[in-house]
């Protein structure tokens, strides 16, 4: 393997070291009308009047490969809907990648299934969608959770070629990962083929090869220039934020500094990185059950879900 396939591996390996993924809920592909198809993933609700969570992935994922294990969990509570977004996985194609068309997307795909109002919870990228869909479409989003999370990424006036250099080296690992031989993700799991047999990093790996490295270049290029200084302390509904602490790649200060613009934000700080919200689903989960519950909790009280 090259020198570059060799260093995409160890950035994946954060990824590809996974908890089973057991079963993976049956989804469907959805045609929003006027904007393309996408793959949906829909628990059902648990009881009647169960709120609705919208479940918003990470750059790089599909809904599935942020998500999955949280959504047994998360369905024994709420009707849960995870869903491709924009230029990933099996989400909507289009000429150009903006996080706003990704917050139509949401309200576009409610739309279709028929859901007035919903919490909308947003890992990394997912929670900068969470922050849009409120300003664009605040008669929608009754709450949000925002897990990994930040109102920017560079500071005012940082040069452009940032941003580039930052997007150019996410593709090379990308293009590195999607070149992996079939057995890559047995020697990353420190195992070989004949003592792993749940498959589960096959699986990631193919979710993962769904979105293109050029893709995921741009995307992470319009991910670093998103700015919601200018307005997020306006957020008036229910928030909840589950900070990520070991987080290299949205820094914990940055974390800190958006849950200092909610005040009324309830906080949930947990010890892991990045990919925490399936590498470390254990400590991961928990906390986003709790910042669920907390948000929903505070909504208007039609909406709240039954003591159990």
């Amino acid at each position: 393997m090259s020198a570059l396939g060799t260093r995409a591996v160890a950035v994946a390996a954060r990824w590809l070291r996974l908890p089973a993924v057991g079963e993976v809920p049956e989804g469907t592909v959805v045609e929003l009308p006027g904007r393309g198809s996408t793959f949906v993933v829909d628990t059902g609700a648990p009881y009647d009047g169960a709120p609705v969570v919208v479940l918003l992935h990470a750059l790089c994922c599909t809904g599935l490969l942020s998500w999955y294990p949280a959504l047994a969990p998360l369905g024994r509570r709420y009707r849960v809907i995870a869903f491709d977004q924009r230029w990933h996985g099996r989400g909507i194609r289009s000429p150009r990648f903006r996080l706003e068309d990704c917050a139509d997307d949401l309200a576009a795909l409610a739309d279709v299934l028929g859901i007035g109002r919903f919490v909308a919870v947003g890992y990394s990228m997912g929670s900068l969608v969470a922050q849009l869909a409120w300003r664009r479409h605040p008669e929608r989003v009754d709450g949000a959770v925002l897990a990994a999370s930040t109102a920017a990424f560079l500071p005012p006036g940082r040069h452009p070629r940032l941003v580039r250099a930052a997007s150019r080296r996410i593709a090379r690992s990308a293009a590195g990962l999607r070149a992996m031989p079939p057995d890559a993700t047995d020697r990353m799991s420190g195992t070989d083929a004949t003592d792993r047999t749940d498959g589960t990093g096959e699986w990631a790996l193919r979710q993962f090869r769904q979105t293109s490295a050029a893709e995921i270049a741009t995307a992470a290029a319009t991910i670093a220039r998103f700015d919601s200084t200018a307005w997020i302390h306006r957020m008036t509904v229910p928030t909840a934020l589950v900070l990520t602490r070991r987080d290299r790649m949205v820094l914990p200060r940055w974390q800190h500094a958006l849950a200092r613009s909610l005040p009324d934000a309830a906080v949930y700080e947990i010890d892991t990185g990045h990919a925490g919200c399936v590498r470390a689903s254990e400590v991961f989960v928990p906390a986003l059950l709790a910042a669920c519950a907390s948000v929903t909790n505070r909504c208007a009280p039609e909406r709240r879900p039954p003591v159990r």
